[in-house]
């Protein structure tokens, strides 16, 4: 099982290659507050001076430090190699292939490039540094060593360092594959570890948290920590390790870590001799290690999962992308078919990419013919702006100076086609519908269905113009064909439609019957001839189109003379009348056959729009069907064809965006690093490491 951690190392320098941080590896984030002793604990586990030095905040970006157990043979093997002069080197991802045998420049390396990318003003940023050591010394481990966490701004530090601190801090040790090395200084109180406090918001059980106490030889006279070590003051279920670091004195006096670690040794056996074998900086190398391998024990399922599942993606990515073009003549005639086919399929519904939050295509365009205009036709009212004024006036302007004996027929067919003429509005209307829907699928193959377009723009953006001046041409003839079937129906009114007819027939029955019924509720001594009206005679008595009953009731009411002197207004005997001066009535109550004649007008009007309607909301969808639906469908491709694929357009039409190769080679790159993290880890099982 030893062996895992050098898997995990080789997994790093995989994804590494690809400056890609989308898998979360085991490792250890090492959390403190500014000078409670972490970067002496890291080089107490490296066994040499590496890190930066000073006061405030000194680590000011992640530091990957990659710790690699070297067998004197594979030293041997790696010195020939890449002509090491030593037995521990290191090696940054920065500079490549460089190799540093002297400590020294690993750590003004690190210096300097923590400034290149953070500044000299003490700021921070989340952008690692990974650094790989080499050493027989060593046991394997990875640690991220997080810059300090601090309170007070210094200097020209931001205002805000300390969240900026605390969020880089929570990135990392919120990784579930993470083990948080907790450091706190023995000469503080642990109830107030900052370190434990940020800990448990991430890790709130404990399960992959290791607590380190150290400066234990710095504790106050008298005290000593007992207590913080057997796990009764802060209890931590990894447990709670001291170490001895090396002093500020120590380190200006070049004291080697070799020496510090001897005397933390007799330091543990003369002060806590009953604890000195689960303490101390070897203990805790030993502890981390162990901790390592059985935690990237656990992920290792996870971890596979985790990387198949990205592969797919990467792979479906690439594929996207498409390969890079070879033959541009095939590559666009395959373009152009697939979009057309797409087209096609998102109108009749078997399209591969199915929109499911709205109605798409030739869904949306049967909701048009069927819900829209149709629910549009229905909520027409056949009467609608027609008033009984209007229809009294068209009866009587069609009899001219002679009066009427029956409604004449030209009333009917003048009010008729005015009703019917409202429903073009609501027609003409359901084509520009339809043409919307028929550009918006456009946008939908683009999106969905044909994704290759996205790697040619130009391409793109020439199909969209064909597809849409296909569209635009069709658009008038379209409109043209609704608006004759409109005036088909306004050019001859069939008054022998069968449905017609028969409504006719059974209103006819309904007024029969409603005479006959005025008729048995009349007294027996009304003369039925005078009640029936038979004829023009008994129409017209009771009227004041009757020109006799007006004679009539003047002899009787006005001593046989029409000329009355009583109305001041009224023309004086003897002088001219002038009729234009005669007031008209603005609403007066309509006589019954007036009544009669508007009721049959109005049933009559009723009875034809609604057969009109009917064949309306019929042939309209069929129509826009033929002419503009299934015209662009069967000459779309064609129509593509001949546009675009033209010899002296495809170097253009087939120019890549910009970005397209870059996301290209970056796909490639990520799949075959994936590829190669699934390769080693079925190595393990292999191996039967796993």
């Amino acid at each position: 099982m030893e062996a895992l951690i050098p898997v995990i190392n080789k997994l790093q320098d995989v994804f590494n290659t690809v400056g890609a941080d989308i898998i979360q590896l085991p490792q250890i984030a090492v959390v403190g507050t500014q000078s409670s002793g972490k970067s002496s604990v890291l080089e107490a586990l490296v066994g040499r001076d590496l890190l930066p030095r000073g006061t405030g905040v000194v680590t000011r970006r992640p530091l990957i430090l990659q710790l690699v157990h070297v067998d004197p043979e594979d030293r041997r093997k790696t010195s020939e190699e890449n002509g090491v002069d030593g037995e521990e080197w290191g090696k940054f991802l920065h500079t490549k292939s460089k190799i540093y045998t002297d400590f020294d420049e690993i750590r003004l390396e690190i210096e300097a490039e923590t400034e290149r990318v953070s500044g000299n003003n003490k700021g921070i940023t989340d952008e690692p540094i990974h650094l790989k050591i080499f050493s027989p010394h060593v046991v394997n481990l990875t640690l991220v060593d997080l810059p300090g966490i601090t309170k007070v701004p210094v200097g020209d530090q931001p205002k805000d360092i300390e969240l900026q601190i605390k969020d880089l801090i929570v990135k990392h040790i919120s990784n579930p594959n993470s083990i948080i090395l907790a450091v706190t200084a023995a000469n503080t109180d642990m109830a107030t570890s900052e370190a434990l406090k940020v800990a448990r918001e991430v890790d709130p059980d404990g399960r992959r948290t290791l607590a380190v106490v150290t400066k234990l030889d710095l504790m106050d006279a008298g005290t000593d920590a007992m207590d913080v070590l057997m796990g009764r003051v802060i209890p931590v279920k990894l447990g709670l390790i001291g170490v001895v670091n090396r002093s500020q004195l120590d380190i200006n006096n070049k004291k080697t870590v070799a020496d510090a670690i001897r005397d933390e040794y007799a330091f543990l056996q003369k002060k806590y001799p009953s604890l000195a074998n689960r303490n101390g900086t070897k203990y805790l190398a030993r502890t981390l290690n162990r901790l390592l391998m059985h935690h990237i024990r656990d992920c290792l399922p996870e971890l596979k999962t985790r990387i198949n599942v990205l592969a797919a993606q990467y792979q479906s990515l690439l594929s996207s992308y498409g390969e890079p073009v070879d033959d541009q003549s095939s590559t666009l005639l395959q373009l152009i078919t697939k979009f057309a086919a797409e087209y096609c399929h998102t109108i009749e519904g078997t399209a591969k990419y199915i929109e499911t939050t709205e109605l798409c295509g030739g869904a949306r365009i049967c909701y048009i013919f069927h819900e829209t205009f149709g629910r549009t036709l229905e909520s027409v009212d056949p009467l609608g702006g027609l008033t009984t004024i209007d229809v009294l006036t068209a009866i009587r302007n069609a009899t001219g100076p002679r009066p009427a004996l029956f409604v004449p027929e030209v009333s009917f067919e003048l009010l008729v086609k005015r009703q019917v003429k409202r429903l073009e509005d609501p027609s003409l209307r359901c084509v520009e519908l339809v043409h919307e829907e028929m550009q918006r699928i456009i946008q939908h193959c683009s999106n969905y269905s044909t994704q290759e377009l996205l790697r040619f723009p130009k391409l793109h953006d020439a199909i969209v113009e064909v597809v849409t001046s296909l569209l635009r041409k069709r658009l008038p003839v379209t409109n043209e064909m609704v608006h004759n079937l409109v005036a088909i129906e306004l050019a001859y009114i069939n008054t022998k439609h069968p449905d017609f007819a028969d409504a006719c027939g059974l209103m006819n029955n309904n007024i029969e019957e409603q005479r006959r019924n005025r008729m048995r509720e009349l007294p027996s001594s009304v003369p039925r001839e005078k009640a029936a009206g038979g004829g023009p005679q008994g129409d017209q008595d009771g009227g004041t189109g009757n020109w006799r009953g007006m004679l009539k009731k003047g002899d009787e009411g006005m001593g046989g003379s029409m000329l009355q002197t009583s109305n001041p207004a009224s023309p004086q005997r003897g002088h001219a009348v002038n009729l234009l001066d005669v007031p008209v009535p603005v609403s007066r109550k309509l006589s019954s056959r007036e009544q009669r004649d508007c009721e049959v007008i109005e049933r009559l009007i009723k009875s034809y729009f609604l057969i009109v309607r009917k064949n309306i909301q019929d042939s309209v969808p069929k129509a826009v069907m033929h002419f503009l639906v299934n015209h662009v469908k069967d000459s779309l491709q064609s129509e593509l064809v001949g546009q675009l694929y033209k010899a002296g357009l495809l170097d253009d039409l087939l120019t890549e965006s910009e970005d397209m190769a870059q996301r290209r080679n970056e796909a490639a790159d990520m799949l075959k690093a994936l590829q190669k993290a699934s390769q080693v880890i079925a190595e393990i099982r292999e191996t039967h490491l796993w």
